[in-house]
């Protein structure tokens, strides 16, 4: 890739241009659109695990003042296609898991519509469920594939034989939990069916990946399908897809033509309607020899999906490229379970998938004698061990320098458990990051010449990463004009086609194609264009793709101190260095980053979906009881990066970063307790229960 961006505008610290309305409070989000004389819809949910409705009795329901209708699988209009199981709702009577929706209220106000949900009585019949996953499962097998299309298995060399000659062995057992993405903007959707066109201003990841579901699921062309969303309260993947609310709202609004109607989720329905990370068992084997090389690598995961409709998570997947071995082999095996559907949470694989190995890796360096850092280093590969690729660039050791020297780790005593600062026991720990460096074909991009300005439209979608602001300064250094006479317009699907924010491929994929269509401007055009002139391009595919292994590098240094009376963890220090390309934007970058390490933090000490597996439900389904980290779990939190020069990524030169801030950061933490209290923590989070035993014994 050739022809990179010259840094006028690109690498600039440019304020967000959508922080003013954000803060003000006049950034219209989905549910806060003006509509005349809305309805307010509200999800009835079924309270049994498994089985189907008999009855819905909806008598009081519908007297009482303010109701205007019922929705339910015996009154919903029946959908077109009804291939996905878990957009398929008010379809028939089954019930899959509890939190299942089995009809609608739709009111003239919320309070109404939520009353008379609580006034529907439904009589049930209950089938056998099961919603509890264990590693021996009688049920598990192999899906065909693993998230979005990697090889469920790998195999290459004799794994088991490498293992059984090693001289130094690590052959142990870890979990992560079952974690919800809980943006604080929760599921909402206001739309209008009026005309033959069906309109919804939803809070969406990708405007154009919503209107080709709904369209499909209705049996309509899309040009009858109208999705707009300039301004997403977060989403950390579950956004990404289309999960049951939209096709309510959408429902509700075919039952009332010409008049909108609101639905937004409570936080409680979140944890059943939309979307989760799976809970992970993965057992990781390492050998080595005596001088810390890796003679073997071993990777088995067992996870959850839902029994309408599977998901399974790549976490196996960083295992197959991250470190030097001649045997590795990597496995996924499925329970499927009476439990809602899970899908992308920030860094699927990735980020469940480093934690076992890189604690793993610590375990190692203690039972080596060598340091983790120095360990990690010796066992850095040439070309990707997966693909025999060369990477386009891969900078883990010096991040694992650059990281170590900023934090002072040559201080640190290898010895676990004896340090102490008064009643705290101190300890740092270490752990890599990776993550993909792609770019997604199918997205366009048009620019036009406006009144002296330059106008960009592509139907993209800013979560809270920085697209309006970093599209404008990727024009204006393809434009070569100032960053202050480009606008953007994103987030609606009457502009070009755009692939859906995630993956961390959002920047790299839009950010092409507005290049192209940059070039394509002036090519035709020149320097001096005329009011209304016009040119547009696709993402242009990437032959260098073909050659090279890309992804994004980083190291993560924790350190903690823990109470050795009542077990108490604190993170005083969370430092992270990270070679992710050409850095667009400083300010959103490192607002990225800090995001992706504080949401690690919060896996590592706090974030746990309990499961009742009697009852088939999560019972802490609130941010009461739902514990994320804030701003009291850590006292020095800081990102860097390295000037990282990556010629065949993209005419930007850029990495994503909205997600490999999250991948290591648990396993840093958890490598940093065992440092300061001798304690190893295998099984997320780490709470006061798994330490105060061995801290009192």
């Amino acid at each position: 890739m050739t022809g990179l961006l010259e840094p006028r505008a690109i690498g600039r610290g440019l304020t967000r241009r959508d922080g003013p309305a954000k803060v003000t409070g006049t950034a219209p989000y989905a549910y806060e659109v003006p509509a005349q004389e809305p309805l307010y819809c509200h999800p009835i949910q079924a309270t049994i695990a498994r089985g189907r409705c008999l009855r819905i009795h909806t008598v009081k329901a519908e007297a009482l003042d303010g109701v205007r209708s019922l929705l339910t699988p015996f009154t919903a209009e029946r959908l077109v296609d009804t291939g996905d199981a878990e957009l398929t709702v008010l379809q028939d009577c089954e019930i899959p898991f509890r939190g299942s929706v089995i009809g609608l209220v739709l009111a003239e106000n919320s309070e109404t519509a939520r009353h008379a949900a609580e006034l529907v009585d439904v009589q049930y019949e209950n089938d056998p469920f099961d919603a509890r996953l264990t590693a021996d499962d009688p049920g598990l097998y192999k899906p065909d594939k693993v998230n979005p299309n990697f090889p469920t298995d790998t195999a290459e060399g004799d794994v088991e034989a490498a293992f059984s000659a090693a001289e130094v062995t690590v052959d142990q057992t870890y979990t992560t939990s079952t974690y919800h993405n809980n943006p604080l903007e929760p599921h909402t959707t206001t739309a209008l069916w009026e005309d033959g066109v069906l309109t919804l201003w939803d809070s969406t990841q990708g405007v154009h990946p919503v209107r080709a579901k709904l369209a499909k699921l209705f049996g309509l062309p899309a040009e009858q399908v109208h999705v707009i969303c300039p301004y997403i309260g977060g989403g950390f993947g579950s956004k990404g897809m289309p999960h049951a609310n939209v096709v309510l709202a959408a429902l509700a609004a075919r039952s009332v033509p010409g008049r909108p109607v609101k639905l937004a989720l409570t936080r409680q329905q979140m944890f059943s309607l939309a979307g989760y990370r799976t809970p992970t068992i993965q057992r990781v084997r390492l050998g080595a020899g005596p001088d810390g090389r890796l003679t073997a690598i071993g990777m088995d995961v067992v996870e959850q999906t839902s029994r309408i409709k599977e998901f399974a998570e790549q976490t196996a997947a960083p295992a197959r490229m991250m470190y030097a071995a001649r045997n590795r082999s990597t496995s996924h095996r499925l329970a499927s379970l009476d439990v809602p559907v899970p899908s992308w949470m920030r860094a699927p694989g990735e980020c469940p998938g480093m934690f076992g190995p890189e604690v793993a890796m610590d375990e190692l360096a203690e039972a080596l004698g060598v340091d983790p850092v120095e360990l990690r280093v010796r066992n850095e590969p040439e070309r990707d061990p997966e693909s025999g690729r060369p990477f386009s660039s891969r900078h883990l050791v010096e991040c694992l320098r650059t990281g170590a020297e900023r934090f002072g780790w040559h201080e640190r005593d290898p010895r676990p458990g004896i340090r102490r600062d008064g009643p705290w026991l101190v300890g740092s720990g270490v752990a890599a990051s990776v993550y993909p460096a792609k770019r997604m074909p199918g997205s366009t991009a048009a620019i036009r010449f406006e009144k002296g300005r330059y106008a960009v439209e592509i139907g993209a979608a800013d979560l809270g990463t920085g697209a309006w602001t970093i599209l404008p300064q990727i024009a204006a250094g393809a434009l070569d004009v100032p960053v202050g006479s480009v606008e953007v317009r994103i987030g609606d699907t009457s502009y070009p086609t755009a692939t859906v924010a995630g993956g961390s491929t959002g920047t790299a994929s839009w950010g092409s194609a507005v290049v192209a269509a940059a070039r394509a401007f002036r090519e035709k055009y020149g320097s001096e264009p005329g009011d209304g002139d016009e040119a547009s391009a696709d993402t242009p595919e990437n032959p260098a793709a073909e050659h090279y292994a890309m992804y994004g590098f980083g190291a993560q240094f924790a350190e903690v101190r823990v109470d050795a009376d009542t077990g108490e963890v604190r993170v005083s220090r969370l430092h992270g260095t990270f070679a992710v390309g050409q850095i667009v934007n400083p300010v959103t970058a490192r607002s990225q980053l800090l995001g992706g390490m504080t949401m690690g933090l919060s896996m590592a000490l706090h974030e746990n979906s309990v499961l009742d597996p009697r009852f088939g439900h999560v019972v802490n389904h609130d941010f009461a009881e739902y514990h994320i980290a804030t701003n009291a779990d850590v006292e020095d939190l800081r990102a860097d990066w390295l000037d990282e020069n990556d010629p065949h990524l993209n005419p930007m030169g850029s990495k994503g970063i909205g997600e490999i801030g999250i991948v290591g950061t648990a396993a840093a933490v958890a490598n940093a307790v065992h440092h300061a209290t001798g304690v190893r923590v295998r099984d997320l989070p780490i709470t006061l229960d798994k330490l105060l035993p061995s801290l009192t014994g």
